[in-house]
């Protein structure tokens, strides 16, 4: 057996680089040699508190934005075969890749178990980059929350929060024909990535006052004689506390209001306000169930402005650095050097 390399998390803000033993799959498995792989959010959360909710005592592997190329399939497997470019769906059968299960994407070759289910590989177009193709997983994130706030072409959004979830949500509403889109976001290097992927409008709430930008691009509604924002739809993908309490306060009536961002802490949420003006406050997580949607889309519109900075797997800690610096950019890509790059 060939060893290899793998992110484990180990406690509270210790994560290692650790030499592990290779895959060893069963007949309804597959092993993927994982090109690249994407630093997500939850990954910066899972190394602050040590694990999914704290420490287990055991190394958890993390990393589950990944793509890569079939290395082998189990005589089970149906679908898929040996040298299929594919996303991994971290989720699919049940798996917890990445998220509490026995694998993690940062690493060369990825066991897929039970992947004779058909629910976990996903075939992508030859000339999708393996990097681009890695973006399925947080452009699903933010793909969802637009389903879930259900935008429509002429409508107007306002995205609070320009990292890679609200920076997909704010792709997607651009590919869906909403075309008056506000990102909010303190990070001017954010918002600068927001632009380019079809924000209208940008607000910095260190230099602006949030509320009346918004009047001001959005124009006003009258909700019982006070002037709120005329804004359709607003996402909160941010994880700030002050801002979903602000946004049931400016909205107009009627206005759908999503929550796709991870609030650990409880939010005081001011119900009578909600029912005064019939908002709707709506949840939302994880991916749409066809990925195919996802794959669909990142063939069509030019995601790569999303990823910011790039390092191989030998230089994890250098890309972690950057994902837990909010003002640093925004995707950070690994190159886990399972399969070449393109």
């Amino acid at each position: 057996m060939i060893n290899q390399l793998q992110v484990n998390v180990h406690g509270p803000a210790d994560v290692r680089l650790d030499t592990v033993e290779g895959p060893e799959p069963g007949p309804r498995d597959a092993v993927v040699r994982v090109a690249s792989c994407g630093i997500c959010g939850s990954d910066v959360g899972y190394v602050k508190i040590g694990g999914i909710a704290g420490p287990t005592g055991s190394p958890m592997p993390i990393g589950h934005e990944l793509s890569g190329v079939v290395e082998f399939v189990g005589s089970e497997v149906r679908g898929v075969r040996s040298g299929d470019r594919v996303v991994v769906d971290p989720l699919g059968a049940q798996n917890q890749i990445g998220n509490g299960g026995d694998e993690g994407g940062f690493t060369p070759r990825l066991l897929v178990r039970n992947a004779a289910e058909g629910r976990s590989l996903v075939p992508i177009p030859d000339g999708l980059p393996f990097e681009t193709a890695a973006l399925a997983e947080p452009l699903g994130v933010g793909m969802q929350a637009v389903n879930r706030g259900r935008a429509q072409p002429g409508e107007k959004a306002v995205v609070f929060g320009a990292g890679p979830i609200g920076l997909a949500a704010i792709a997607t509403l651009r590919f869906r024909g909403v075309e008056d889109v506000i990102a909010v976001d303190l990070s001017d290097t954010r918002l600068e990535v927001a632009q380019r992927l079809g924000a209208r409008a940008i607000v910095n709430p260190s230099r602006d006052r949030v509320g009346s930008r918004i009047r001001e691009l959005h124009g006003t509604s009258l909700v019982m004689g006070a002037a709120m924002g005329d804004s359709d739809l607003y996402i909160e993908a941010s994880g700030a506390a002050p801002v979903l309490p602000q946004i049931i306060q400016r909205a107009k009536s009627g206005a759908r209001v999503v929550v796709v961002a991870l609030h650990r802490e409880e939010i005081a949420v001011n119900f009578l306000l909600i029912m005064m003006k019939q908002l709707e406050l709506l949840g939302s997580i994880a991916q749409p169930d066809d990925w195919n949607d996802m794959i669909e889309m990142l063939g069509e519109v030019d995601l790569s402005a999303m990823i910011t900075h790039r390092f191989p797997l030998e230089r994890f800690a250098e890309g972690l650095a950057i994902a837990q610096d909010a003002d640093a950019g925004a995707k950070v890509m690994i190159d886990c050097g399972g399969a070449t790059p393109g």
